[in-house]
């Protein structure tokens, strides 16, 4: 009976322990939680004004109702047919080059020399904490006309017409994209690395004494193990569709290329704050978070049909 006692005593005690380890990290998360809740379901209240013919200085009593009429007016607006192609565009380039900070993460994971193997990855991560208007201040004296690229061209004899890199509609896309890869792609890569370092190092061994070389262990056992996180984190690109981003589009847009670089990001914050109709801007804010929202959850769909398992 003492031995009995003894032990259920134990398992209360530990069972006290427990719970007030809990209470004490569920305290340490209220911050968090609050401060999400303040800037991201707070802000949802601005919504009204989509249903408002809303004018600055006018309170919201004593402005008239319209409903669904700005929701209405996205259907004959030609703005946003542009705008959407443009969204849709530098999101599908983004997700195709998606593989390649896989790709990175496993060359780094096969480089012996940990002098080298460190080197790669400060300077392959140090972009991402670069703000982009670094980035651009970078990248215009690098390639504009009178920038290192240009001036190093003219000198050297190779071209009478320096290279329009920044300002060429054409090639805007790829520009952008090649840009992001370069800003993003060592801290993407960091999530592979530690998918990589969880593989238990005995199919290695295995895969070794079964006489398979380093492409073969990479093939049969690196890649396979590392599929699950690329696939969920395709998914949430997938489900991120509208956001194209705003920040690397509003600090690199130009008259020249305006047309070609403005996504629905930029376009809600040019509508909001430079024309001043916030009502309209709202309602396409709104059209953005229902259909991101919509594609999330048959995304999570798809999971649970494809993986067994869902993303959410």
């Amino acid at each position: 009976m003492d031995i009995t006692y003894k032990k259920e005593k134990v398992v209360q005690i530990k069972r006290r322990k427990y719970n007030a380890d809990g209470i004490r990290l569920l305290l340490m998360t209220i911050p968090f939680l609050l401060f999400v809740i303040a800037f991201s379901y707070v802000p949802l209240f601005g919504w009204v004004y989509a249903f408002f013919d809303y004018k600055p200085g006018i309170p919201l009593s004593q402005t008239a109702f319209v409903g669904l009429e700005h929701f209405r007016e996205m259907l004959h607006d030609r703005d946003m047919g542009r705008v959407m192609i443009n969204t849709l565009a530098l999101s599908v380039l983004s997700i195709l080059f998606a593989p390649l900070p896989l790709v990175l993460a496993i060359m780094v994971s096969e480089v012996r020399n940990g002098f080298f193997k460190r080197l790669i990855q400060t300077t392959t991560t140090l972009p991402n904490y670069i703000s982009w208007i670094i980035v651009f201040s970078l990248a215009f004296s690098m390639f504009s006309s009178e920038g290192a690229i240009n001036t190093a061209i003219d000198r050297l004899g190779l071209s009478d017409t320096p290279l329009n890199v920044l300002g060429n509609p054409d090639h805007v896309w790829l520009v952008q994209t090649l840009l992001l890869i370069w800003k993003t792609i060592g801290w993407n890569a960091i999530i592979y690395l530690a998918a990589i370092v969880g593989i238990d190092g005995e199919q290695y061994d295995a895969a070794r004494i079964d006489g398979a070389g380093r492409l073969r262990s990479i093939w049969y056992i690196t890649i396979p193990n590392i599929m699950p996180t690329f696939i969920v984190l395709l998914l949430l690109a997938v489900s991120n569709l509208l956001s194209a981003g705003f920040e690397q589009y509003l600090v690199f847009n130009n008259i020249m290329v305006a047309d070609k670089i403005e996504v629905l990001d930029l376009y809600v914050y040019r509508l909001g704050l430079v024309t001043n109709d916030y009502p309209y801007s709202t309602a396409v804010g709104m059209f953005k978070s229902v259909i991101s929202i919509a594609l999330l959850f048959m995304i999570n769909s798809l999971s649970k049909r494809v993986r067994g398992e869902s993303i959410i």
